[in-house]
Parts: structure tokens; C-alpha cells; sequence
């Protein structure tokens, strides 16, 4: 079969960045975040994620091939923020959301627990 091992999604070869990033020769104010070992999953919610900030004008992302755990992200601001920043703050922002996510999770289970 040519499908690779399954760990090899999740777990980053020795020596390899999980995320690259390179600037849009062509467009201003736009580049391309290569995310190592990343899926739909977390492709989704950058997105959505990077859409919510006024100063993004494009966010999106693809997995060039089924078979590679390579997700592209392409950022495109107006110039108030560099798409590092932005990518940045949407990263941060989704980190404080999970933890809010799991408190109110640990707050519901234990309360159930104490039924």
C-alpha cells in the first residue's frame, strides 16, 4: 500500500520546523504559512479564525496532497498588520479559546461528578 505510516501525520521529522513562512513576491502585504504534520482540522479554524481580524483581506488554506502532512495557508492584510502578526493573534486567539473550552468542560464534568 502507498499510504504512509499514520505517525507520520503527527509526529515532526528530527530537525524539521512545524511552520515555514514566505512572503508574496507578487502581492503586497500577502504570504504563504507551510504547516508540517497539520490537517483540515486546524486549516479550518486559522481560517475562519484569521477572517475575524479586520485587517485580514484573504485567508486560505489547502493540503496540496492527501498523502503529505503539508497544510498551505495563504494571508493577505491591508497593511495595518503584517500577515506574521495576524497569524500570530489568530493563533493566540484559538489557544485561549480551547482553554476556555476545557475549563467550562472540567467546571461541567465535575459537577456532574458531584451528582
Amino acid at each position: 500500500m502507498n499510504q504512509p505510516d499514520r505517525y507520520v501525520q503527527f509526529v515532526l521529522p528530527e530537525g524539521e520546523r512545524k511552520v515555514k513562512y514566505k512572503a508574496d513576491t507578487k502581492l503586497k502585504d500577502a504570504g504563504t504559512f507551510t504547516f508540517r504534520s497539520e490537517d483540515h482540522t486546524i486549516g479550518n479554524l486559522l481560517r475562519m479564525q484569521l477572517h475575524a481580524d479586520k485587517s485580514t483581506v484573504f485567508a486560505g488554506y489547502r493540503i496540496p496532497h492527501p498523502l503529505e502532512p503539508v497544510m498551505v495557508v495563504k494571508v493577505q492584510t491591508n497593511g495595518t498588520k503584517s500577515c506574521e502578526d495576524a497569524m500570530m493573534h489568530a493563533l493566540e486567539d484559538l489557544a485561549n479559546e480551547y482553554h476556555i473550552m476545557l475549563e467550562e468542560f472540567d467546571q461541567a464534568v465535575s459537577a456532574a461528578s458531584m451528582h
